[in-house]
Order: C-alpha cells, then structure tokens, then sequence
C-alpha cells in the first residue's frame, strides 16, 4: 500500500495545470461515483490528476487497475484498507482492465458511504452493461477530444469565451469579428485540423501523428479486446476495416462489399463498426429515427477526427472530407446529429447545414427553413453564412 501511495504522490506532483479540459468545470466533484470515458489520449487521467493536485493529497490516491499491484492484491481489498487508513477520495484509471470492476466499485459504493469514488476508462466500455449496473448510481461524463478554442488556449495561449450553438447563428458575424481582431482564425485552424484533436500537441508537432497512430492501435489491440472478448483474428479484421474507411470517408457505405473485403459476415461488419465508434475512431451518421440497434447500417462513415485522417491516410485527405468530420466531431459533443437528405447535416432535428468552401452558395437548402450554410476559408460571415471554423469554439 506504501508504493500505491508513493506512486500516486510523485505522478500527482508531476502533472501539470497548462490546460485544463472543459470538463474539469463541468464534473460535479461533490458526488459519490463518477465516470468519466473517452477515447485514448483525450486526457482522462490528466483530468483526474489536476483536480488532486489542486485539492492536495490528503485522504486521497490515485491508482490505475492495469498496475502489476492487482495481479495479487483485489480492488476491494485495497479500498478496505485505504478507507482504514482514513482515505475518502480514491481515483481509479483504466478500470476496463480490471474484469470485476463494476461489481467491486458497486460494493464499494454500497458498503463505504463516505467514500467518494471517481473512475475511468475507455470510450469502448458501456458503463451501464457491466455485471453490476451503476446507471442509478454514478454520474457519467464523457471527455471529447480537443476543440479549435482549447487548440488556441494550449498552443497559441489565446484564451475565448465559449459559444453555444444559438450564440454562434444569432450573433456569428459580431462573434467573429470580435475573434478575428486578435489572431488569424482561418490559418490557425487549419493548424488544427492536422494536429489540434489530442492534447499531446502540447509535446510539440513532431512526433504527434506518431503517438496518435500508436494510441489508434492501442485502441484497437488492448481497449477492444479488454471489453468486447473478441479473438485475435477479429483484431486484425477492425485494423483492416478501419485502413479501407480511411481510405474513402465520407464513406455511403455499401455493406455486402465491405463485409467481403473485410472477410466477414454482414452482421459482424456492422458490429465492428460499432466497435470502432464505440472506441471514438469512427463517427456514424444515421438518419433520424433509425433504429439505434447496431443491425441498423448508417447513412456515412466519417473518421472521428481530422488527425485520424492525416496520420490513417498516405495522401493529404480532402477539403470536403476534412470539413464535415470537424463539424461533425465538434457539433457532436452537445448536439444530435443526423443525416439530411436536403443538406449535410441535421442538428437537434431543427437546423440543416450544408458545409463547403468559400464558394459554396445556398441553393441547396434555399427552401429548408433554418438552414445555414456552413463555409471554410471564411474569416467572417454573413446573414446565413457562417465560418467553419467558429464551430469550433462550442466547448
């Protein structure tokens, strides 16, 4: 117990306090069980060990459940003996590692009422079909990858306001201008779309599309594995799956085909697909009111961010490709999106937008009531028309 303490000192001590994620200000610290999920390297344990360090370390301890401790010792006996000692405040990372969690952190929760548990884990893992059901009992967050005005924060220590979506179509233009006074939005933010989505930026340009493809098999080969129990092979199939999607999203996908270049079942494609927007590699959009079963084909595939697809793809992905999954990577961390038929995309089964580059018109949609046309290479807009890149300041 005297080297978990010792661990969780010297990494507490060690993190920094540069970014702070939007979600530090939104978790309600005060309840008993928190659940925080997210994909591979959007900084769920930086978020963890900031709010330590800021509190101290009294009462308090940091472990992950991938820790060589847990191959003799069990999560509840280490509790046991932690609250003993006088601890209240246990911080537990990676929990889909550990194959008991939920029904141990269940127990946890029941028997020691003064113990205040925060835990994380993969995006993949659906805290709600573990063996134990915590739904009644933890708060569930997510943690989003980086947006365009935490980008600016931490690499350009530019710091804005955040908008929300009917601050940006009533007042955008105003916004803007407010915005392009102080740096130069449009080359900034095609900065980010290649290196802006993960918060290890921060370690310098160089070897970010290295770490990210590292973390994009780590996803693939450890997450998965760890909470679907899928077998090697089928490994292999989600790698070679996601090579064939990099290559072509925004992908309208045909299933009988990709099932037969993947070599597998229709069924079995469509849950890899599932996997791999469970694990945040892929977005799938779907037209409203579609069946949420994953039997149910979507409507397009998009990579999950703009760095997946510089760092998945061996050519520059296109300007359009590009567009829609920022838009659609942003808008989806508050907002419902689904497919249009009269433009790109629905928002809250309420606004259409179409996504373009400077000269894309509104023809489109011209009949669609609150329709917006959604422009890149636009520094400031106008009536209906709104920059791209403002939408990236929604978080």
């Amino acid at each position: 117990m005297d080297k978990l303490f010792a661990k969780s000192e010297r990494i507490v001590q060690a993190t920094s306090l540069t970014l702070e994620r939007y979600l530090s200000d939104e978790v309600d610290w005060n309840e008993r069980l928190i659940g925080l999920r997210g994909a591979r390297g959007t900084g769920k344990s930086t978020l963890m060990l900031q709010y330590l360090k800021k509190q101290g370390q009294k009462n308090c301890l940091y472990v992950t459940l991938d820790d060589m401790y847990f191959t003799r010792n069990s999560l509840t006996d280490m509790a046991d003996e932690f609250y003993t000692l006088g601890g209240r405040l246990l911080f537990l990372d990676e929990v889909h590692k550990y194959p008991t969690w939920s029904t141990e952190i269940k127990n946890l929760y029941d028997f020691y009422p003064q113990l205040k548990i925060v835990f994380s884990s993969s995006s993949v893992l659906q805290i709600d079909k573990g063996e134990a059901d915590l739904s009644r009992r933890a708060v569930k967050y997510t943690l989003h990858e980086l947006s365009f005005r935490e980008y600016l924060a931490l690499v350009h220590k530019q710091n804005f306001d955040v908008l929300s979506l009917s601050d940006i179509l009533s007042h955008h233009v105003e916004i803007a201008r407010d915005i392009a006074a102080k740096i130069v939005p449009v080359k900034l933010f095609h900065e980010y779309l290649i290196w802006g989505a993960y918060p290890f930026i921060s370690e310098g340009r160089k070897n970010y599309l290295t770490k990210l493809n590292r973390a994009v098999s780590q996803a693939i080969e450890n997450d998965i594995p760890a909470v679907e129990e899928i077998r090697y092979e089928t490994v292999i199939k989600l790698k070679k799956l996601l090579m064939l999607l990099s290559a072509s999203v925004p992908y309208k996908p045909n299933i009988t085909e990709l099932s037969e270049k993947v070599g597998t079942s229709r069924d079995n494609l469509l849950r890899f697909l599932q996997m791999l927007a469970n694990a945040r590699l892929i977005q799938l959009l779907r037209q409203d009111g579609s069946p949420t079963s994953y039997l149910t084909k979507p409507e397009k595939i998009y990579l999950n961010n703009t760095s997946l697809m510089h760092c998945l793809n061996d050519n520059p992905p296109s300007a359009g490709a590009l567009r829609e999954t920022f838009f659609m990577n942003q808008l989806s961390q508050s907002h419902t999106i689904n497919y249009s038929g009269a433009g790109d995309f629905m928002v809250d089964r309420k606004y259409t937008f179409e996504v373009g580059g400077q000269g894309k018109t509104a023809f489109q949609i011209k009949a669609v009531r609150n329709s917006y046309v959604v422009k890149d290479m636009l520094e400031v807009g106008t009536g209906n028309h709104i920059p791209l890149w403002l939408f990236g300041m929604m978080y």
